[in-house]
Parts: structure tokens; C-alpha cells; sequence
């Protein structure tokens, strides 16, 4: 159960022969495939690097009634 004999590598070489390889339709469409893939790949560089930064949103502020209501009652109730 070793590595891939002689046999497994030339089917192998074979399939990625008939897919790349040659004049036909079927190594078009892969050649087309990998062109869009870069295409989608240099796409997203290209939204990363033109992204702008999220905007800044400022904390809530309190107001002096919610300060003085928030010190009335306990903020955990710590009874069994």
C-alpha cells in the first residue's frame, strides 16, 4: 500500500495530457477555466488594495439620568 506504481502515473499523466494538452475542445475549456480563475484571483487583489477603511463610529454617551439610575440597583444579584 505503498506510493503509485508506474501504472497509476501514466493513467495520471494521460488524463492531465487529454485535459491541457493538444488541439481540442476539452483542453480549450481548461485553458479558458484557468484564464478566469487568474482573472477572478487579480480581481480580488485589485478590491483589496482599492477597499476603503470602515468608518468610525463613536461610543454611546451617557446621559446624567441613565448615570444616576445605573448606580440605584445592583448589577448582579449575587443571593443563592
Amino acid at each position: 500500500m505503498g506510493g503509485f506504481s508506474l501504472w497509476h502515473w501514466l493513467i495520471v499523466i494521460a488524463i492531465v495530457a487529454l485535459l491541457f494538452g493538444g488541439k481540442g475542445k476539452i483542453s480549450g475549456l481548461m485553458g479558458d477555466l484557468a484564464k478566469g480563475i487568474k482573472a477572478f484571483k487579480s480581481g480580488m487583489k485589485e478590491d483589496e488594495t482599492v477597499a476603503s477603511p470602515p468608518p468610525q463610529v463613536s461610543p454611546p454617551t451617557t446621559t446624567a439620568a441613565a448615570a444616576s439610575t445605573a448606580g440605584d440597583r445592583p448589577a448582579h444579584d449575587h443571593r443563592s
